[in-house]
């Protein structure tokens, strides 16, 4: 399975929360189209020969872009590689770019999934987000959405300053009226270099106490689930045949390819990245070279991302598995390792595949670090 990924680096307004690489000028537009589908065309050889599986637009904010613009980047892909009968094109979406018809008319430039950006229906969490949309603007689309699309996804954050578990709740009933097929979920984080740390550093804003902020991702895991959503990621709820191939692809180990500014990408244990500079960027395609720095993966290195991405995921990570992949002495020293997690109840292990317990999923990130191998 192998996949695509194009930033879209522009964004009508900076979310207080997000360090993602975007501009808000739109005054390289139409050079930024041109070099996305040069860079796809110079870079045909950097993943295996076979199908794609998936092409997701993301950013930066993809709904900027026209549905003449969308249908260009999605032909400059299917010229230079072949595409699976089932594709999943998705592009990600923010309720302040709905306008009639456009629904429509990237359905017809190809798109058949939707990842739409809501973060919350109260306007107060969406201002000290710095959204560019309103709830109104959250139901309007929302509703719009699901009467046009069969495969969609709702972003939602918790942990919001000043929120409770009701407020939460609310949340999540309302997101649910919508009977979204596929929801990702993420607590509020303080990245470096985001007007939201700066609030946080002059107390301007108090962050959530963090038990609140758990048992918010606790009732999540509740309300979603007797809905009939796997829990099937950490962040991550699908109902059978919604589970996203891109992020799945990702959690997988599986060849990627990243298009545009600050883009990353991995095949054959090696990763790279795009420089996160637009002019730059474009200065590079326009000189035929890429300007972009590349990282070949240790057999650890390999071995933590494995440990990392497998503790995240409803499949866990199997120990015939890691003797397959890595070798018998990885494995000895995976089961020499799994010790104190067994006896704190965060892992559980049925002989063979180590899961993360229910209790323990909010803090699988620590967990899975705790497991990783020094480079030696």
């Amino acid at each position: 399975m192998s996949a695509i990924y194009f930033h879209i680096p522009f964004c009508k307004q900076a979310c207080h929360y997000c360090n993602f690489h975007f501009s808000t000028s739109l005054k390289y537009k139409a050079e930024m189209l041109e070099a996305l589908t040069s860079e796809v065309f110079l870079r045909t050889d950097e993943l295996p020969n076979e199908p794609l599986k998936s092409i997701y637009f993301g950013g930066g904010t993809p709904s900027m872009l026209s549905p003449t613009e969308i249908e260009t980047l999605l032909n400059s892909v299917s010229t230079h590689f072949s595409l699976d009968s089932n594709v999943e094109i998705t592009l990600e979406m923010n309720p302040d770019d709905y306008a009639p018809n456009y629904l429509k008319d990237i359905k017809s430039a190809g798109v058949n999934r939707l990842s739409l950006g809501v973060q919350s229906f109260f306007d107060e969490e969406l201002k000290l987000m710095n959204r560019a949309h309103t709830a109104q603007e959250a139901y309007l689309i929302m509703d719009e959405v699901s009467r046009n699309f069969d495969n969609y996804s709702m972003d939602l954050i918790y942990g919001m300053p000043y929120s409770s578990v009701a407020s939460w709740m609310k949340n999540i009933e309302i997101a649910l009226g919508f009977t979204p097929p596929h929801i990702s979920s993420y607590a509020l984080t303080v990245e470096p270099k985001t007007v939201l740390e700066n609030q946080v550093k002059k107390a301007k804003v108090e962050l959530l106490d963090e038990e609140i902020v758990l048992t918010q991702f606790n009732v999540l895991v509740e309300q979603l689930t007797q809905k009939g959503f796997e829990h099937y990621e950490v962040s991550n709820f699908g109902q059978e045949g919604f589970h996203s191939v891109n992020n799945s692809s990702y959690w997988q180990g599986k060849p990627y390819l990243g298009i545009g500014p600050s883009a990353h990408s991995f095949y054959d244990n090696q990763r790279s990245w795009n420089i996160n500079n637009n002019k730059k960027y474009l200065e590079g395609i326009a000189q035929g070279s890429l300007t972009i720095e590349r990282e070949r993966l240790t057999l650890i290195d390999q071995y933590n991302e494995f440990i990392m991405t497998g503790l995240r995921t409803s499949k866990g990570v199997a120990l015939n598995d890691i003797q397959a992949r890595f070798g018998e002495r990885f494995a000895g020293l995976f089961e020499q390792q799994l010790e104190k997690h067994l006896l704190q109840q965060n892992l559980f292990w049925d002989g063979d595949t180590v899961k993360v317990t229910q209790k323990a999923r909010f803090l699988v990130d620590g967990i899975a670090s705790d497991l990783f191998l020094l480079n030696r």
